[in-house]
């Protein structure tokens, strides 16, 4: 863990402040389908070799946030002579952490002051068992096996978000549910993003 005094970063390729003067990119507000939408319209008419995609959320659709990260990684391996980078701005929320994971390590930015928020996914689900009791084990079944699945994606989403950090995966499966709130300058001595502007 850095002792704050240094970047953890010292290849040269930190980007300088006046990158992010005009990111190709602006997301704010829930992570939904329109936010999903308004990304993909962006995203279409990005041609710069420098992407810059600025984020403030207080979260929302975990699978729309999947989405938007599948399109990153997807370009950033169709056209790798460009670079995306993720900047953070204010809040970077539950949905919003899911998103910047798909970022690599080195192209996580956040500005001064803002909080990231890490969470376990959340399940609001009523389960009416009626009928044949082989009927209700199979009903049983698939909602156990939804979560299931549903805490798996979870944590591939956690490592990624901690691969080459000094975080391991047992210290963010025991915050996480407890809604574990990371500041920016935390964050960047815990090697979850590459530098504060």
């Amino acid at each position: 863990m850095s002792d704050g005094s240094a970047p953890i970063f010292d290849d040269g390729l930190t980007l300088p402040p006046a990158a992010f003067a005009g990111p190709r990119i602006l997301l704010a507000g829930p992570v939904d389908y329109g936010m999903y939408a308004h990304f993909r319209d962006q995203l279409a008419t990005a041609r710069d070799d420098l992407v810059i995609v600025e984020l403030s959320t207080l979260g929302g659709d975990p699978e729309v946030a999947r989405m938007m990260g599948e399109d990153v990684r997807f370009h950033s391996e169709i056209t790798p002579q460009r670079r995306f980078v993720f900047l953070g701005k204010a809040a970077i929320y539950s949905a919003g952490a899911t998103f910047m994971s798909f970022f690599a390590t080195a192209n996580r930015y956040l500005t001064r002051g803002t909080r990231l928020m890490i969470h376990e996914r959340k399940l609001a689900k009523t389960l009416d068992l009626n009928g044949p009791l082989t009927s209700c084990v199979a009903s049983v079944k698939a909602v156990l096996h939804e979560i299931e699945h549903s805490i798996a994606i979870q944590n591939e989403g956690f490592a990624n978000l901690v691969a080459g950090s000094s975080v391991d995966m047992a210290t963010v499966l025991e915050r996480a549910p407890e809604n574990w709130y990371i500041e920016a300058e935390e964050a960047r001595q815990l090697g979850l993003i590459r530098a504060v502007i």
